[in-house]
């Protein structure tokens, strides 16, 4: 449930979002918000400007967040971001451990808007293969 403190942390996120604008970047911010409503980190879009296809503000918040924080107080922390995060930032966002994402608008909300943002193709995947192979380098690290 989103909460009215949820709802001024969002309100953030969009604002980062049009200032990114102004900077000439895509329209796409995130904050994140310690267990206390703090906020402890910013950031927003610098695909174009880092020409760096992963520098969605969801994504460099995980990674700060995966570096900065213990595991418990990444845990109760808080993501707010002004789009729902893509496949890529998601990913991110399990493996850092942060324990919510609020977002203000949805993936096909956000398609609506701009249809160029729903054009992703999907790419042929093909496996698995070589099991017995590709097992050793696994086996090996994780009974170290």
């Amino acid at each position: 449930m989103i909460t009215p403190e949820d709802e001024v942390l969002l309100r953030r996120a969009i604002d980062l979002a049009a200032h990114a604008v102004s900077l000439g970047d895509a329209p796409y911010a995130s904050l994140l918000a310690g267990p206390d409503g703090a906020v402890l980190a910013e950031a927003h879009n610098t695909v174009r400007r880092d020409d760096d296809i992963t520098a969605h503000p969801e994504l460099k918040l995980a990674r700060w967040a995966a570096r900065e924080l213990d595991a418990a107080t990444a845990a109760r922390a808080t993501m707010y971001t002004s789009c729902q995060p893509c496949g890529m930032c998601t990913g991110g966002i399990i493996r850092s451990g942060l324990g919510r994402v609020v977002y203000a608008l949805a993936t096909d909300q956000l398609v609506e808007l701009n249809p160029d943002s729903g054009a992703w193709p999907t790419v042929p995947q093909e496996g698995p293969a070589l099991f017995d192979e590709a097992r050793v380098p696994i086996e090996g690290y994780y009974r170290r």
